[in-house]
């Protein structure tokens, strides 16, 4: 049985570098999901198009914008549907469920339509494909949780959640190291990590439930905010492990550079993506008045 290599000492520098781009970023998140609305929908459309971009660069080298572009137009033709489908709910339009099939279905129109642009350009046809299918769903899942009534205190408990859980598992995982987690797709991560993610996920729940409570806003009990947060932490670390499996498969290290101490926009969403239907799912079951 071959030893795992030595540990590596702390990385402060790229610790303080992730903090940075983070801290740049959530207060442009913070506003967009107190205001909700279309300034919510532009920015998810923006990362969905960011998304897109990458995705067609890694599937489609020597055609990275004509992949790229259909693979955006049908995430955000998706994104958009699926905000006038919320509007529509709410005013009581007449028929108002036909745009969340319109949304949904176009997730199906556009990987069709994916395929046969990859096809013509001799591109990995079922990947290119797969993009659609990959980022659509969480880009409606965001949307979705947001248009939904208390919207916001769930949103920031999505983002805070999976936020805070890659954040323990990092420091987590450089403090105590130990057993490698999955060393064929993912080398740097460890078991140490992802339990310190586990107890942060659970740890935040409970803390934005608290914030919440405090200004009459309790969207979850506190049961329920920490039995969430156990399995956004996990959907979050799935996603994780997932986006180094597609990785190795692409033989990158990372999707982009477009977030110093990150890499690309699929590196900083990747559990993100997971996590949103784990807690839009949730949300459902509270809303079927099921209790949680």
């Amino acid at each position: 049985m071959t030893s795992s290599p030595p540990a590596k000492r702390f990385d402060w520098k790229n610790l303080r570098v992730r903090l940075i781009s983070a801290f740049a970023i959530i207060p442009a998140v913070a506003l967009a999901v107190w205001l909700g609305g279309w300034t919510y929908t532009v920015l998810i459309c923006i990362v969905g198009a960011l998304l897109a971009r990458e995705w067609g660069r890694l599937v489609a080298p020597s055609a990275p914008i004509r992949v790229g572009l259909i693979i955006g137009a049908s995430v955000l033709a998706a994104i958009v549907l699926a905000h006038v489908a919320s509007m529509a709910s709410h005013a009581g339009w007449p028929g108002a469920e036909r745009w969340w099939i319109a949304a949904w279905a176009s997730i199906v129109i556009g990987s069709g339509l994916t395929t046969l642009v990859a096809f013509r350009l001799t591109a990995h046809v079922p990947d290119a494909a797969y993009g659609v299918i990959y980022i659509a769903p969480a880009g409606i899942a965001m949307v979705w949780l947001r248009d939904m009534p208390e919207g916001a205190p769930w949103t920031v408990y999505l983002f805070a959640v999976t936020w805070w859980t890659d954040i323990m598992a990092y420091i987590w995982g450089n403090t105590f190291k130990g057993p490698k987690l999955w060393p064929r797709f993912s080398p740097n991560k460890t078991w140490s990590g992802f339990w310190g993610g586990l107890f942060g996920a659970m740890l935040t729940g409970a803390v934005v439930l608290a914030i919440s409570s405090a200004f009459n806003h309790p969207f979850i009990g506190y049961p329920g905010a920490i039995f969430v947060g156990l399995l956004t932490g996990l959907a979050t670390s799935g996603g994780d492990l997932w986006e180094s499996m597609l990785k190795r498969r692409f033989g990158v290290k990372d999707t982009g550079g477009i977030i110093p101490g990150h890499g690309g926009m699929l590196d900083r969403v990747d559990g993100l993506m997971f996590a949103v239907m784990v807690v839009a799912a949730a949300r459902l079951v509270q809303h079927w008045g099921w209790g949680i």
